[in-house]
């Protein structure tokens, strides 16, 4: 009989055993790792509900969920948080339904506006469904110049520039470059940044799973950063930060170069290149590199709201905020920050 439990951040035994599944199922991704327990509700201090069915003493499916409590977008259950992947990930239709039907009685006593399921895969055609992200994936080549061959010519060309601009790349033992770099960039985005002890509470949690690979240029100033994940045989960079100077260096072009190339020596099999929204320069950015977009399947079940949710910087009605958010000074923008954007999620 399918038994419905919840995660114990202090047992250390059950998060073993939920990673062990995770780790072990081909739907499962680094986004459904236990280790998100402790990070989001150490950097973020959300309250958490990671529930998982356990039959004849194992694993047979898992949801993370977390609660974001917001006075400006109300608040929300979501799988998960800070993820671009998320959902039930179960071996079979009942250990599935048993976890969606918690998910959903939760949402109600927690007298959320909506849940969110951040699913890879269409699960409920019924439900609201939110189309504006695609994920790039793409299988890495066995040989490092056959990889290097396989970028479109275009690309490719910046990729060389980078090398003749005489570009370095180094991993770092903290985050400190990564985060300069990162606040800088989405600063002048217009966007608030994540806090810093939010990137330093991953490298704990996550170890050597979670990695930050520094560009520099010839006179050896930092100018391109990337935090990548890596997860069974895949490596998926995740957050990044360029300097102004990046562009004419293509700094961001080697930087994606030479972490495609440490993977392959490696011996990864699978370059995630995440989520983009649909229209955008970072979409545009991937399709030049090869990558083909594949639709993400965020579904909604919504009990406070009409429509689901655009919480995001294409939304017009955010347009001001931005403009605004450019001109505060960066100190001021760090400190703001982390208040905004914990609400976002």
């Amino acid at each position: 009989m399918p038994t419905l439990r919840r995660l114990d951040p202090a047992a250390p035994r059950d998060h073993a055993a939920w990673d062990a599944y995770v780790l072990a199922h081909p739907r499962a991704t680094f986004f459904h790792r236990a280790g998100w327990q402790r990070v989001l509700r150490e950097a973020f201090r959300h309250d958490t509900h990671f529930l998982y069915v356990e039959e004849g003493g194992r694993v047979s499916g898992v949801l993370p969920l977390a609660h974001v409590k917001s006075l400006l977008f109300g608040s929300s259950l979501a799988s998960l948080p800070f993820a671009v992947y998320g959902g039930v990930v179960a071996d079979d239709a009942d250990s599935a339904a048993l976890l969606e039907a918690e998910a959903e009685r939760l949402a109600r006593s927690l007298g959320v506006r909506h849940l969110e399921l951040r699913n890879l895969e269409r699960r409920h055609p019924e439900w609201p469904e939110q189309d504006l992200y695609v994920t790039f994936r793409k299988a890495l080549l066995p040989d490092e110049e056959a990889n290097l061959l396989a970028i479109p010519r275009k690309q490719r060309a910046m990729v060389r520039k980078g090398i003749k601009n005489g570009l370095a790349s180094a991993l770092d033992e903290g985050v400190e470059r990564f985060f300069a770099l990162y606040a800088d960039n989405v600063h002048r985005h217009g966007t608030p940044a994540l806090p810093r002890r939010y990137f330093e509470q991953l490298r704990r949690e996550f170890g050597r799973d979670c990695e930050v690979l520094t560009v520099s240029s010839a006179d050896g100033r930092p100018v391109s950063s990337v935090l990548s994940f890596y997860f069974r045989d895949e490596v998926l960079p995740y957050y990044a930060g360029d300097a102004e100077a990046a562009r004419e260096l293509a700094a961001n072009d080697f930087k994606y170069w030479e972490l495609m190339r440490r993977a392959c020596a490696r011996g990864l099999a699978t370059f995630d290149y995440g989520r983009s929204k649909q229209g955008t320069g970072s979409f545009s950015f991937k399709k030049n590199w090869g990558f083909e977009p594949t639709p993400l399947h965020y579904e909604y079940r919504l009990y406070k709201r009409d429509a689901v949710p655009q919480n995001n910087p294409s939304n017009a009605k955010y347009r001001l905020l931005i403009e605004t958010w450019r001109r505060l000074p960066l100190a001021l923008a760090n400190r703001l920050g982390p208040y905004v954007v914990r609400s976002l999620g």
